[in-house]
């Protein structure tokens, strides 16, 4: 089995992240790569939104953040219980095909601190929501996001 490291994202990641956010894998999903990295940047001085680049043998594959899911009010989020996770992510090109095995590794280290994490792909991000259940997500439940679109949401529980 591979083995996945995590570090936190820095500044200097930014440059690399836009890239990534530029390919037409990831810009379907994460629209707007100059705003979406914009956004990223301005977290990074927020304490409660937690960025990381996942690794496999040094090479960076991924972005993630993780945060807790009832700090900015996701209707989508408002049944699940106090103390839960929330997680976006996306992959970079080494870590295509991968997506599903290096947020398992994320997901089991981020148990250990909270009993529920949820993720809320698109419905129709077949591809995510593949690697998602790889990872141990489960659910079917569509609801309406904070935008309007619909938000397919799953969770993954200790």
């Amino acid at each position: 089995m591979a083995e996945y490291a995590f570090r936190p994202v820095t500044r200097a990641d930014l440059p690399q992240l836009a890239d990534w956010l530029r390919l037409p894998e990831v810009a379907r999903w994460w629209r707007g790569a100059e705003k979406q990295l914009a956004g990223i940047d301005e977290d990074l001085d927020l304490p409660e939104m937690r960025q990381v680049l996942a690794l496999r043998d040094g090479v960076p594959l991924g972005y993630a953040q993780f945060y807790p899911a009832h700090r900015w009010g996701a209707p989508h989020f408002a049944d699940l219980p106090a103390g839960t996770l929330a997680i976006d992510c996306f992959s970079g090109p080494a870590g295509f095909g991968q997506g599903g095995a290096w947020l398992r590794a994320l997901s089991d280290r981020l148990l250990a601190e909270t009993p529920v994490l949820v993720i809320d792909p698109e419905p129709d991000n077949l591809r995510a929501i593949r690697a998602y259940e790889k990872a141990g997500f489960a659910g079917e439940a569509l609801r309406r996001s904070e935008d309007g679109t619909l938000a397919r949401v799953m969770t993954r529980h200790r």
